[in-house]
């Protein structure tokens, strides 16, 4: 396994500066979001001063782009990193993709399934193995002239991952992509009970080995020596589980380990303006369920032990703030990751 950090939103200064220290840290990767600001120039930006860092985004929203436009950034940061960027790409959900970026919504998994297509028909035309002629439900590419095509670079086998937590979009994983995002908000029980089956399930339908399918899984890890140390970064985990627990899609979430309900009570509490009231229904049982809570000698086995077998990456959800908080603590994180990298 890998040990990568998500971050998102840095200046170019800030994204370099943060690289360098994971990389002298020990870290594997950095995985950038892409929220009020586009991932592109950060990546870049880190990958200069970061010449052995890994990099993904965690996730692109790909609707409101052409695929030849993903396949063109991809394809660019790839060929300046020498390899070591993966295409990470989401739907994210309708009222974003319609009302701020003014694009289309509609079936996103089968849309999903389309766009990956398309996206792996340019890189192939852009490696020359094939004339570019992808013609499916949403999405037709058959113009690419030689003064259009990319440079050629040696690092074309960019990897296309999607983001996934329903059934419909899980089986789109396992029948096109080469990496899925698991959602921050997932139990082992999630993933081998509903995950797993969707992703094989897809996966059969093309002949693919859903083994071979690498498992991107961002984690609430929260370290600390006593109950006070943990305390700030078990309250974050507690408001972020609740605030993803309100979302009616992933009420099954709960339910699936015996805490039925629990979604309905924090929309109540939400709709009421009690956010504190709605994080504190994340109790201790739920939360061992959604986050790993251990001392800092004891995080990286912790990590090991339920991820082993399982991810391919753990992308750590909270470390960036961690780091913020107590800047020293960059150094026994990266001893974390080095940890998981070695087991």
């Amino acid at each position: 396994m890998k040990l990568d950090l998500m971050t998102g939103n840095l200046s170019w200064q800030d994204s370099a500066d943060l690289a360098a220290k994971l990389e002298d840290a020990g870290f594997s990767g950095m995985l950038f979001t892409e929220t009020s600001q586009v991932p592109w120039m950060m990546i870049a930006a880190a990958a200069q001063s970061a010449p052995s860092l890994e990099f993904s985004t965690g996730i692109a929203v790909a609707f409101p782009r052409s695929p030849m436009v993903s396949a063109q950034v991809a394809w660019e940061l790839a060929g300046n990193t020498g390899g070591r960027f993966r295409l990470g790409l989401g739907s994210q959900v309708k009222a974003h993709i319609t009302r701020r970026y003014a694009a289309e919504f509609d079936r996103p998994a089968a849309r999903m399934r389309d766009y990956v297509l398309a996206v792996k028909a340019c890189l192939a035309a852009f490696r020359g193995e094939s004339r570019l002629d992808h013609d499916g439900p949403f999405y037709t590419l058959n113009l690419l002239r030689p003064e259009w095509t990319p440079p050629a670079h040696d690092h074309g086998d960019v990897k296309v991952d999607i983001a996934a937590v329903g059934p419909l979009m899980c089986r789109v994983a396992g029948e096109v992509a080469d990496g899925v995002h698991i959602h921050p908000m997932h139990s082992l029980q999630y993933i081998e009970n509903r995950l797993r089956p969707a992703l094989a399930e897809g996966a059969a339908k093309a002949a693919r080995d859903s083994e071979t399918i690498d498992l991107i899984v961002p984690v609430f890890a929260i370290p600390g020596d006593s109950p006070e140390e943990q305390a700030p970064l078990v309250a974050r985990a507690r408001s972020q589980i609740a605030f993803y627990g309100s979302t009616p899609n992933y009420a099954f979430q709960f339910d699936d380990l015996g805490f039925p309900g629990t979604t309905d009570r924090i929309r109540v509490l939400l709709r009421s303006g009690d956010a504190r009231g709605a994080a504190a229904l994340i109790d201790d049982d739920i939360l061992a369920h959604f986050a790993v809570v251990a001392r800092w000698d004891d995080l990286a086995d912790a990590l090991i032990d339920r991820y082993r077998g399982t991810a391919a990456r753990i992308v750590t959800y909270l470390t960036r703030e961690s780091v913020k908080r107590d800047p020293a603590s960059l150094g026994r994180w990266g001893a974390i990751a080095r940890a998981v990298a070695a087991a």
